[in-house]
């Protein structure tokens, strides 16, 4: 039987021992000659993982009939070995034809290569790890031919990928913390096919920064449009999964959400990302005039007080450019009560509070992992992907940290566990921070 949960240390110290004898030498003249091929059809790596399989599934019958074959002990037993069927299996190497035992009475139950499997369980991982990178089923498909010469279905990859369905309806469903300091909630746009028509849909995105300053993708919910409506809906889930008091939510100026989030966490502080509003302030901005608006409009964000903001803005309503842009002036205007509520916290504090780039730099890398779809077929299909996506994202943070560790950097306390982010920059002193800002809301969590 193969170990899956082998050592790698100990896989690296035979094969040095291997090398040091100089038992690896004629293979390895033979390999560089093109005498002996590593890959592909009668290749190397093919006829050790057969060679492998075949080992493995004899000891299974030997422990299932209870005698090795040839024993004497054979003529006591009423089942016995019936000869072999020949199967083959896909494989990161390609595809193996193995020889599988069989006995009398049908009794056998392999679990190396299970009845009915088709793919060894690497390859299922592999499908899955290209398709959160990406991957559509279709490329997935040329990828698995060219490189290791096995041909799937696209229903087979379809439903490789599906399996992972149930993690996600269990973490979609799981219970979340109490208390979360701060929560983003943002949006990203996806194409689905819905009853014969592609539809541009919202996939809604939540994370949560808890105590430790550690942000959580809190959910994916994907609606026909980022409307308030929806929001309250994904709020009241929320709610309903265990939170129940928010500090700050930041989100962008979409119309009714604040009243959407305050239904649900009537001691809220909404906060409008300052960043969506000088998005929407450039909107109608020539190109060539974006950076200098863009500058522009930092006292006003930058300022010490909301009278320090509003003489600010109107410098800028007052300017050449602000007179050239009255829309931009419009934005900050009709904004302003869910603008100022950050400028009344210390700097370390507005960081974290003032847009929703915590989430803006998430949706960044999952709309590189989306594009390469012109649709979806399912509203499934998005969560799955997205889900996915942000495993693989985490996967690869948790990887950096490790390397962070070894190159004696300061130590995080994250180790990369499902779907969680890094820890908020200058957390500590913003805890701080809100600690006076709400002593009877925070202290019982501290």
């Amino acid at each position: 039987m193969t170990n899956t949960h082998s050592n790698p240390n100990q896989a690296n110290e035979i094969v040095d021992q291997l090398k040091a004898s100089g038992a690896l030498d004629e293979l390895f003249s033979k390999i560089d000659s093109g005498e002996v091929e590593l890959t592909g059809d009668g290749g190397l790596v093919p006829a050790l993982i057969k060679e492998t399989l075949e080992r493995g599934l004899g000891a299974e019958m030997t422990s299932h009939l209870g005698y090795t074959a040839g024993d004497r002990d054979a003529k006591t037993t009423t089942n016995s070995r019936n000869g072999t069927y020949a199967k083959t299996v896909a494989s990161e190497a390609g595809d193996i034809e193995i020889s599988v035992p069989r006995d009398r009475d049908g009794s056998f139950t392999p679990r190396l290569v299970p009845k009915g499997s088709r793919r060894l369980g690497g390859l299922d991982d592999m499908i899955i790890s290209l398709y959160a990178g990406g991957m559509t089923i279709r490329d997935i498909q040329h990828h698995l031919v060219s490189t290791i010469g096995t041909e799937l279905s696209h229903e087979t990859i379809s439903n490789i990928t599906d399996a992972v369905l149930d993690a996600v309806m269990e973490w979609q469903q799981r219970p979340l913390e109490e208390f979360y300091p701060v929560i983003y909630l943002d949006a990203i746009r996806v194409k689905v096919r819905d009853n014969g028509h592609v539809r541009s849909k919202a996939a809604h995105i939540a994370v949560g920064v808890d105590m430790d300053g550690i942000k959580h993708v809190l959910g994916i919910w994907v609606q026909n449009t980022e409307g308030a409506s929806f929001w309250a809906h994904v709020c009241a889930e929320l709610a309903n999964r265990g939170v129940q008091d928010v500090l700050i939510v930041c989100c962008d100026g979409l119309t009714g959400l604040p009243d959407a989030i305050e239904a649900t966490w009537p001691d809220s502080l909404v906060q409008t990302c300052v960043v969506h509003l000088i998005r929407a302030a450039n909107r109608f901005v020539s190109y060539t005039d974006r950076k200098a608006v863009s500058r522009a409009l930092k006292p006003i964000y930058a300022a010490a007080n909301e009278e320090a903001a509003l003489t600010a803005l109107t410098t800028f309503a007052e300017s050449e450019l602000g007179r050239k842009y009255p829309s931009a002036v419009a934005v900050f205007e009709n904004a302003w009560d869910r603008f100022i509520p950050f400028l009344q916290f210390p700097p370390a504090l507005r960081r974290v509070i003032y847009t929703t780039n915590a989430i803006e730099s998430l949706n960044y890398q999952l709309r590189k992992v989306t594009k390469n779809r012109s649709q979806f077929p399912t509203d499934d299909s998005v969560v799955k992907l997205l889900w996915l996506a942000i495993c693989n994202i985490e996967d690869k943070r948790a990887r950096e940290r490790e390397k962070e560790k070894g190159k004696g950097k300061a130590r995080k306390a994250t180790t990369g566990r499902l779907v969680e982010g890094q820890i908020t920059t200058n957390w500590k002193q913003a805890l701080a921070q809100l600690a006076v800002a709400y002593p009877d809301r925070m202290n019982p969590y501290l």
